[in-house]
């Protein structure tokens, strides 16, 4: 794990670890990150986004972490999600890895990876997917064992309007 960064499962989010979330969203969307939402990101529906997110995981549909640096403050999250069909029981999904620019290239990524894996391993799910439209990420994924299935050209948007390409991934974890 990086030095100095705790990750933490958040069930139930102070108004402090959803400022922290808002703020690490905002920062990842100024940078270019396509993850669902458009420039630009305003505050109240960044905090209105993890304040349904942490309902979620609250009634135990996910998984959210949140990696912390020395002095407290929320750096990167990752979420699993777990409400799926009933017929995928055995499976998670990585969805909305993010990591403050701010952060990046100090191990914090792989921390949160790591922990998501190992929580989805104990609560018994064996397959986890994700999609990306970041070199970076990809990178992060595949040095950690993830098995690139292929490309979606066209599949989304980055936060400025031009059209992205998603990579699919997985990784079984028997």
């Amino acid at each position: 794990m990086a030095a100095g960064i705790r990750v933490q499962r958040l069930t139930n989010c102070s108004g402090n670890e959803l400022a922290g979330l808002a703020e690490v969203l905002i920062d990842c969307v100024e940078g270019g990150a396509s993850v669902s939402f458009m420039l630009p990101l305003p505050r109240a529906k960044a905090l209105a986004f993890w304040q349904s997110v942490a309902a979620s995981a609250a009634r135990g549909e996910r998984v959210l972490l949140a990696a912390q640096d020395p002095a407290g403050a929320i750096v990167g999250t990752v979420q699993l999600i777990l409400d799926l069909p009933e017929n995928q029981p055995h499976r998670a999904e990585v969805a909305k890895m993010l990591v403050h620019r701010s952060a990046r290239g100090h191990g914090v990524g792989a921390a949160l990876l790591v922990e998501a894996e190992e929580h989805a391993r104990r609560l018994g799910r064996t397959l986890l997917v994700l999609d990306t439209a970041s070199d970076t990420a990809e990178r992060l994924y595949e040095r950690h064992g993830w098995q690139r299935c292929g490309v979606i050209p066209r599949y989304a948007l980055f936060p400025d309007g031009r059209i992205c390409a998603t990579t699919i991934y997985f990784k079984s974890l028997l």
